[in-house]
């Protein structure tokens, strides 16, 4: 893969544009490839109506070669303002739906190949939720972690906006969710790396630095721990947690891509809306 603008193509990625502030949409409108052959890579929480999720992605997919989108809990969520109030599965379908009318490829279709510099590597739109297994300390229930979550004050939107319909619950959800991934990337040819991308990260680690930890639960799941191990994982995308930095577990790199709240972001030395480069790797000659 060669670009028409004179460099190597990019692998990027961003997440959590929340571009319902007028300051993030700024950012979304500012935001272009550096070459022509670049993919994006968008970790959900683009927005939370779809009409704010469908300019923002449109806007990127007439500007990037490709661009992978994954619901964050926020495009999930059915608030009462919003022109479409379609809950749960019918939510996610209608998003899924629109995304391919824009060209945006969604975690239920085909798994692209990047074949650009660091490639060729499967990149894996996910989407997973989580299952309340990311307990606070002491707590060994979902029961005991949410009552002590409304002792702290600490208790996700999702609690009130994001409904599971027609399933149970969120972690029921959730589990069917995963056990449908899990058999998808068993099955992809085991020559191939995978660069998962998922609103939530796929290990516990990076909630190590959460003010508040009780805020894990709605974080992920200990059901896909073992993945970037099993998978052939280089790099992890993911965004949530508004705490953008790489870390690495068990040799793997896991990237944090997130913008956040401008209350957030204004406080970094960092550029605002900085599109993380994956492949090749920061750093590297490309």
């Amino acid at each position: 893969m060669t670009s028409t603008a004179g460099g190597a193509a990019q692998l990027l990625a961003i997440s959590d544009l929340h571009i319902g502030y007028p300051e993030n949409r700024a950012l979304v409108e500012g935001m272009r490839p550096g070459t022509d052959d670049d993919w994006l890579l968008v970790a959900g929480d683009v927005a939370e109506t779809v009409a704010d999720i469908r300019w923002a992605l449109k806007t990127l997919a007439g500007r990037f070669r490709k661009v992978v989108w994954v619901p964050g809990n926020h495009e999930l969520w059915t608030r009462p303002s919003d022109a479409v109030p379609l809950r749960g599965v019918a939510r996610y379908t209608h998003l899924v739906e629109m995304c391919r009318d824009l060209g945006v490829t969604t975690p239920e279709d085909p798994y692209p190949v990047w074949e650009g510099p660091g490639g060729p590597v499967v990149v894996a739109p996910l989407f997973l939720l989580y299952d309340y297994s990311f307990l606070p300390a002491g707590c060994t229930t979902k029961e005991q972690g949410l009552e002590y979550a409304q002792g702290t004050g600490i208790v996700c939107t999702d609690e009130y906006l994001l409904h599971p319909d027609p399933y149970p619950s969120r972690e029921a959800w959730c589990r069917a969710r995963v056990a449908e991934t899990e058999r998808r990337l068993a099955g992809l040819p085991g020559d191939l790396p995978v660069i998962p991308v998922n609103h939530y990260p796929l290990h516990r680690h990076p909630m190590d630095v959460l003010w508040h930890p009780e805020f894990a639960m709605w974080c992920g799941t200990d059901l896909t721990a073992d993945w970037h191990r099993r998978f052939r994982v280089p790099a992890m995308v993911y965004g949530h947690l508004h705490i953008p930095r790489t870390t690495f577990h068990d040799g793997v790199r896991f990237e944090e891509v997130s913008v956040g709240y401008p209350r957030e972001w204004s406080k970094r030395s960092q550029p605002p809306g900085r599109l993380r480069r994956i492949l090749p790797e920061e750093g590297e000659e490309r």
